[in-house]
């Protein structure tokens, strides 16, 4: 080994800073590289005559930044050289789209550079949720999750540290103790409907494309309105079958269904706006130009990134709800 742990008594510096200052500084020097092991926790005890709580704070902090990992059955080893990363968060996303990766972009350029995220996608699988989290606890300095529509998320987000979480986008009443930047569904499509209200009056039916995958305050919120304002309203699971009729309006949450609907309304005499109506949810560079306009509900994923980013960064415990907007376009 040739580097030394160096701990001084007579200095300020608590004991597990100086032994993460050593083992940065044998990183930095090059005595120590990717793939060395340091000395293990009971060394370092006995040697300087410390308590395993302070040798285990100092690993653990080098861990849950990337530095160094632990192998069980042979001790740790230097996992990075990047000693100017200061915190690594975990990041679980359901899945990645265009919008997505604007807030994926936006909470990037915000952390800055000496943040380490890992991403992460659980693809709407409850087991494979669970196995990521239970496979990254205690690895890492904080989490941000996206639990999406998955039932008893909290079962797994429970074995993090509370103050260490963050949940993003979809939250619930079991998550109700965590930090979180989310939308609410419910409220957001109910008040947007209700902007669009003349526009909406002037078509025949509401219809609303709804899938499992789609959060249960969209469904809550469509049949509140159309309740409320005596709307004729439709809930379907797919367009595939789906015949389209003159007058009807379609509340189209996911891009792959938008696509369908363009298209179908191409192999039939009717007109976008004039004909038949379409409403789509997050709003894009693309929906702005496809078809004249696109009209969407949407929140703003550059400001839910930057609003993560911060909770982050000034260690806060808060609830933010992200502003929801209907932009009129075209296509209503």
């Amino acid at each position: 080994m040739l580097f030394m742990i160096i701990i001084k008594k007579d200095i300020k510096t608590p004991k597990y800073k100086q032994i993460i200052n050593s083992i940065e500084g044998a990183i930095a020097s090059g005595d120590l590289k990717k793939g060395d092991q340091i000395p293990s926790i009971n060394a370092i005890k006995d040697k300087h005559k410390l308590s395993r709580d302070t040798v285990l704070m100092a690993f653990n902090e080098l861990k849950n930044r990337g530095i160094i990992q632990s192998i069980v059955g042979k001790g740790y080893y230097v996992s990075s050289e990047n000693i100017n990363i200061t915190q690594k968060i975990f990041l679980l996303f359901d899945e990645l789209n265009s919008f997505k990766e604007d807030l994926y972009n936006s909470f990037l350029e915000s952390l800055g550079d000496t943040i380490q995220v890992d991403i992460f996608f659980h693809h709407f699988n409850k087991n494979l949720f669970s196995k990521l989290i239970t496979d990254n606890v205690g690895d890492y300095n904080y989490y941000v999750i996206m639990p999406a529509n998955l039932k008893n998320t909290n079962d797994d987000i429970k074995n993090l540290p509370i103050d260490k979480v963050c949940i993003l986008d979809q939250t619930n009443e079991s998550l109700s103790q965590y930090s979180a930047v989310y939308q609410n569904f419910e409220k957001d499509i109910y008040r947007n409907l209700v902007k669009a209200l003349l526009l909406i009056k002037k078509y025949e039916k509401l219809v609303l494309v709804f899938n499992d995958k789609q959060p249960q305050g969209m469904l809550s919120g469509f049949n509140m309105f159309i309740d409320n304002y005596s709307i004729s309203g439709e809930v379907i699971n797919s367009l595939n079958d789906r015949f389209l009729s003159e007058g009807e309006i379609y509340i189209v949450p996911d891009d792959k269904n938008l696509l369908r609907i363009i298209k179908k309304i191409k192999d039939t005499p009717l007109e976008l706006a004039k004909d038949i109506g379409i409403i789509s949810y997050n709003d894009t560079l693309l929906k702005e130009i496809v078809e004249g306009g696109i009209t969407t509900i949407s929140t703003d994923f550059n400001m839910m990134g930057k609003r993560l980013a911060k909770i982050i960064l000034d260690k806060e415990q808060s609830k933010i709800e992200n502003p929801n907007n209907l932009i009129i376009r075209n296509s209503l």
